[in-house]
């Protein structure tokens, strides 16, 4: 039997640890980080618990943290000091308001380009005009369901100082729902998934928001326009994926899965509890995932009539597609 020499042996026992050891570094390093920050807990946001579960954008080479945040402001502010990289979230007194003071944030993508979701109220109310010296509930004043409820007013004849409507800034989606419930307020908008359930104990759908054809610029992402510049391609996967996405909730095949996912990420005790915001967002997202220039004239216009610095915001200049140009010239859409 032939002896392999002791240092030779020695050496290919060496070169074989650092092989083992340098491939999964080298496989890892392929692998962009990014914290991607979202404020609501609605279907709204699906398409992000959607990509992170069955690995989609793991597919395109980002390890994506998810971090839920308690409000818009706070997500914008974790763009501005560079714990997040992304936003997803819809144009509001936070994300213009920002722009409007210098930050240099632009939306890079939309996904919903219209009001959507339910305005549920208590029985009694039977239309629009009941609403008058009601009590109606919001995440925050300036938010998106604050622009929600502004818009779909605006599209009634409403004026909330004029006619007494009081608003009730409650913490989240899910205690706005349990509010009209209680009766700690009389309607609100709320995400389909709630919608639905309230509509089960007897509530009332006053109007699908979406029905009412609002143009807006919903659920977007969001960026620095100076983190794009400096790494367009980690904006460039996530977009992939976003897009890949989509697709992924359209396809009929996919709907137990998108359902599962919708359910554990909204904490709702049935997977069946989620069948309603899973048609909102099959039927919702938009593929062709341009920034909604004339939804963000219309948020200009409604915020500029308090805040001169938002008023002086061009549109145009708020956006940046030039990633979904190039998607969309590719074929990807």
């Amino acid at each position: 039997m032939r002896f392999r020499p002791p240092i030779l042996t020695a050496l290919c026992i060496s070169f074989l640890f650092t092989f083992l050891y340098l491939l999964p570094a080298e496989a890892a390093s392929a692998t962009q980080k990014v914290v991607v920050s979202f404020a609501g807990l609605n279907e709204r946001l699906g398409v992000l618990f959607v990509a992170k579960e069955p690995g989609i954008f793991h597919r395109h080479g980002l390890d994506v943290q998810l971090v839920h945040m308690r409000s818009g402001p706070v997500g914008i502010s974790a763009l501005t000091t560079g714990d997040s990289q992304l936003h997803f979230g819809s144009a509001t007194g936070a994300s213009l308001g920002a722009m409007a003071a210098g930050l240099d944030l632009v939306f890079i993508a939309g996904l919903i380009k219209k009001l959507d979701g339910y305005f549920v109220v208590v029985p009694q109310i039977k239309s629009p005009s009941d609403l008058k010296g009601k009590n109606i509930g919001v995440v925050s004043i300036g938010g998106a369901v604050w622009m929600f409820t502004m818009l779909a007013f605006e599209h009634w004849g409403l004026n909330p100082e004029r006619d007494n409507i009081n608003f009730r800034v409650l913490p989240n989606d899910s205690v706005v729902a349990q509010a009209i419930t209680t009766g700690t307020i009389d309607g609100a908008n709320v995400a389909y998934t709630y919608g639905t359930n309230l509509e089960r104990q007897g509530y009332r759908v006053l109007a699908d928001l979406a029905k009412l054809d609002i143009s807006f610029q919903g659920t977007g992402v969001l960026a620095r326009r100076s983190f794009v510049q400096r790494s367009p391609e980690i904006a460039e996967r996530a977009l992939r994926a976003i897009v890949e996405t989509i697709a992924f909730i359209q396809n009929p095949a996919h709907k137990a899965a998108v359902m599962q996912s919708l359910a554990r990420w909204l904490r709702l005790p049935k997977v069946g509890d989620a069948e309603g915001g899973y048609e909102m967002m099959k039927g919702t997202y938009d593929r062709r995932i341009y920034p909604n220039v004339d939804g963000l004239r219309n948020v200009i216009r409604l915020l500029g009539k308090t805040n001169e610095s938002i008023r002086r915001l061009r549109a145009e200049d708020i956006v940046d597609d030039r990633i979904v140009g190039k998607l969309e010239r590719e074929g990807l859409f």
